[in-house]
Formats: structure tokens, sequence, C-alpha cells
């Protein structure tokens, strides 16, 4: 029986298969701290601005998973779910009724990585914030056309 006894087998059958690290699993949205590339919190995710290095993450790391809090609002959510399609990056909308959890999105492999620091800072000289913006295809090619004409312009 590779090692199991009768009882570890009911059990088993009862409460289901053994959880590895449960509480880590409830916080950090259902994987575990050591596969952790980056995390926002809530109040992070819903801050207008978008935080440039989680999405630079993203592009970085496309053999990732994006893990989003599903008890928050979907129109917090957008702007990095978006960024999640566009590189590619599967991604999933947990939702635990049983525990709320401050954090609002996970950048995870599936396998360890051991990364010291995976919660961003919004600081100056550590990170750049753009503002993201509700925009058509015109505004866009119009907005990226003045930030061309200002490096130009820089550049003399």
């Amino acid at each position: 029986m590779s090692g199991k006894n009768v009882d570890e087998i009911i059990q088993q059958g009862i409460h289901g298969q053994k959880e590895l690290k449960p509480e880590e699993r409830k916080r950090y949205l259902g994987t575990i701290r050591e596969r952790i590339i980056a995390v926002l919190t809530q109040p992070q995710v819903r801050d207008k601005e978008v935080y440039q290095e989680f999405m630079n993450l993203m592009k970085k790391h496309p053999q990732a998973l994006l893990f989003a809090n599903g008890n928050m609002e979907y129109s917090s959510l957008k702007k990095y779910i978006e960024a999640a399609r566009i590189n590619k990056i599967p991604y999933k909308m947990v939702i635990n009724k049983d525990y709320n959890t401050d954090i609002g999105l996970v950048l995870a492999f599936e396998y360890a990585i051991d990364k010291e620091e995976i919660f961003l800072e919004k600081n100056a000289s550590k990170l750049k914030v753009t503002k993201v913006k509700e925009q058509g295809s015109l505004a866009k090619l119009t907005s990226w056309l003045r930030e061309k004409r200002q490096e130009v312009k820089g550049n003399k």
C-alpha cells in the first residue's frame, strides 16, 4: 500500500487529500509563498495608477501564473488581467468565502523560487508608476505621438 496504513486511507477518503501549507494558500490566493514572483495588496490593485514593475514582471515571465482575488471588483483587476492576456499568462480568479486576504494579485510559478522580497512598494527610486486611462485606439495613438514629440524636444 505504498507506505499508507488503513487509517490514513480512510481519513483521506473522508476529509480529502492533505493540503500543503493551507494558511499560506489562503493568504496567497491558492499558491504558496516559495513560488511567488510578486504580490500586490488589494489597496495597491485598487490604485488608479498601474504598478509598472508588476507589468514588467509579467512581460519577463510569460510562463508564470496570475492569481486574482475574486472578492475584489473586476474594474480594479481589469488592467492587470488584460496585461496577462496580452502576455499570454494564464490567470485564475480565486474566491474564498471563508477567508478574506489582504492580497489582490499574485504572480507565481508552478515551482519554488524562494524569492526574498515579493511585496512591491510604491517607491519613486525603485518603481515607476504610470497612469492608465481608458482610451480608444485614436486616443492611444494621439497620446503616443505626444510622448514621442516630448522625447524629440528633450533630445534637442
